[in-house]
């Protein structure tokens, strides 16, 4: 389950209230910036990107602690690229959404010994509960929040759901915040308060578990690749990650007889026929 993209999902829907909370000035325009930076090897599929009149506002959101480029050597990286290209502003944000006490997620810069460079982190279990709670945009993530009684703040989420009157926007944010609730709690649990035919329904969450599944077996793919060819060119990777779902079974299958790299290249030629 890719939760790191719901976040992304929600960002991309609801830019301006995520601008409203991370930044110290309400923006007056913003919009999701389309870049063409997510390059090999530093990619990340939680990464958006959000423009305002005179900034840029970079959401890294995380669930695990460990990553193939190190975090900090991937916001320089960014950086540097939007800097590079639009010449502006740029506010980064690491969201760590599920409470760890590692070192990574108390660490907000990367140094050696001719560089330095900052950037902001924000631990979901330290913020307060109460501006979640009562933002639409942000409620989703408000299971992740602060509190000193699980059972009372899901009660209260259950309630600010309720009150949704769009029964699509309901069910799809109902539909967001299970899923991100799973981080934190026991599915039982969180069912008890948030109706299970309520996500079921929703569109949005069946596109979400089929996303995340797909992603899965992407990245455990391209592993058992890079550990038998060894690093895999980055122009293989986005052949192998515009495949179906139906296609990556067919691969996984398929690579057990490769004997070296251009038996997948003859695979994935066979794939255009």
């Amino acid at each position: 389950m890719s939760f790191d993209n719901v976040c992304k999902i929600l960002a991309e829907k609801y830019p301006k209230d995520f601008a409203r909370w991370l930044l110290p000035d309400e923006p007056q325009t913003i919009k999701v910036l389309k870049t063409e930076l997510s390059i090999e090897p530093i990619r990340a599929d939680s990464v958006i990107f959000l423009q305002t009149e005179n900034r840029i506002l970079h959401l890294e959101f995380q669930t695990t602690q460990k990553s193939d480029t190190p975090i900090p050597f991937r916001m320089l990286d960014y950086f540097v690229r939007l800097v590079r290209k639009y010449d502006v502003p740029i506010t980064q944000v690491v969201i760590f959404l599920q409470e760890t006490s590692k070192e990574i997620a108390f660490t907000e810069e990367y140094v050696n010994e001719m560089t330095h460079h900052r950037y902001r982190v924000v631990r979901m279990w330290e913020q307060d509960s109460a501006l979640f709670l009562n933002n639409l945009a942000l409620l989703p993530l408000a299971p992740l929040t602060q509190t000193n009684s699980p059972q009372g703040l899901l009660s209260q989420i259950a309630q600010s759901v309720a009150k949704i009157s769009d029964r699509e926007t309901r069910q799809n944010i109902a539909a967001y915040t299970e899923i991100l609730a799973g981080l934190r709690f026991e599915k039982d649990f969180i069912r008890q308060l948030l109706s299970e035919d309520v996500m079921q329904e929703s569109v949005i969450y069946q596109d979400i578990l089929q996303k995340g599944d797909k992603q899965g077996e992407e990245r455990t793919i391209i592993r058992q690749l890079n550990r038998r060819f060894g690093e895999i060119n980055s122009s293989l990777i986005e052949r192998i990650r515009v495949l179906s779902v139906e296609k990556l079974d067919d691969l996984a299958e398929a690579l057990l007889d490769f004997s070296q790299v251009s038996d997948l290249v003859a695979w994935l030629d066979e794939q255009k026929s």
